[in-house]
């Protein structure tokens, strides 16, 4: 063995040895530190655990696997649910359950197999333009692929996390066939190609480039907070679509548990602490998401967005059509010109 692969497996072991005599829980996370730190020191306050944090925008479930069975990663919190996907379909997670879990978690936010659960709630919205379009609160999902909105639509990246699970959702209540149809609707009705994040789509909108757009429910809060993108979102309607029938798409964010965690007592009890009523507002009102327990007082803006039928779609059963929704994007070369 080479000396620097057998001095880079010594600090391994060392680190998780360290990781293992302290009364701590070490944290991967994608979430920022904004988020996280104010319900991390609360956490700790509550029951003496320290907590010990790696952020970063990607790149952790890579480094979870060069660790492997090394690694000191009690958990992982994702930014969306492809996240958790990813992390269980790469074998990097365990099964972890509690009443509290079941409790404070419903059914349709939890992994079947217990690989995973959902902490925050978000929509995905449809934004319109105030002086082309005013009142949308009818519309649907679908009428995106609507001739009456020819060059009119604008959005990210199909292949995008948010993206993708909507895709997967409009498989799991329509089938391929259709879905596909409405993909090839959606890009005929394009003003430009995909392109930019959820917030680009507001600007152009404000821009006069299109008139509807694709968007996350907490980026009109974030816009709003924003002096210099508050502009954007003043030029725009939040709608929650399909509110005549299934209800709007809901995506998520989330936490598993590492498949070698040290600490896997302390992890579950972070777990169960992040869907307390206490963690769950502080949660959601940083983001300007949704608690995934219901009955959480939502945050002032949030709120004045006013309320909204869910899509009762399981997220689990969303998860089972993922690949099929990115073959459906390459087969309609959806983010091409």
């Amino acid at each position: 063995m080479k000396k620097s692969v057998l001095v880079a497996l010594l600090l391994l072991v060392t680190q998780v040895q360290v990781a293992m005599a302290e009364n701590v829980v070490n944290i991967y996370s994608y979430r920022q530190p904004f988020l996280i730190n104010p319900i991390l020191e609360t956490f700790t306050k509550q029951t003496g655990i320290k907590t010990k944090v790696v952020f970063a925008k990607k790149g952790l479930l890579e480094r979870l696997k060069r660790e492997g069975k090394f690694s000191p990663a009690d958990v992982v919190l994702t930014s969306n649910f492809s996240l958790l996907l990813q992390l269980a379909d790469g074998q990097l997670t365990q099964s972890f359950q509690s009443d509290t879990i079941n409790e404070n978690v419903p059914d349709a936010f939890r992994d079947p197999n217990h690989q995973w659960i959902a902490l925050t709630k978000r929509v995905r919205n449809i934004y319109s333009s105030k002086a082309s379009l005013g009142d949308m609160s009818n519309i649907s999902y679908e009428d995106l692929a609507s001739n009456q909105y020819k060059g009119k639509v604008c959005t990210r990246s199909g292949k995008h996390p948010y993206n993708i699970a909507l895709v997967s959702s409009m498989i799991a209540h329509h089938g391929e066939q259709q879905t596909k149809q409405w993909l090839l609707g959606v890009k005929a009705n394009l003003a430009r190609k995909p392109q930019g994040n959820d917030r680009a789509q507001v600007k152009a909108i404000k821009e006069g480039l299109c008139d509807l757009s694709l968007g996350n429910s907490y980026y009109f809060g974030k816009m709003m907070q924003d002096a210099k993108q508050k502009v954007w979102a003043e030029a725009v309607n939040i709608n929650f679509p399909n509110q005549q029938n299934r209800g709007s798409h809901i995506n998520v964010s989330g936490v598993v548990m590492a498949k070698h965690a040290p600490n896997k007592d302390n992890a579950l009890k972070l777990i169960n602490y992040l869907t307390s009523d206490d963690a769950q507002q502080l949660y959601a009102s940083l983001n300007m998401e949704y608690p995934v327990k219901a009955g959480v007082k939502l945050d002032p803006m949030v709120a004045s967005w006013g309320t909204f039928k869910e899509d009762q779609i399981s997220i689990a059963k969303v998860a089972t059509f993922r690949i099929r929704a990115l073959a459906l994007l390459d087969e309609t070369k959806f983010d091409l010109n």
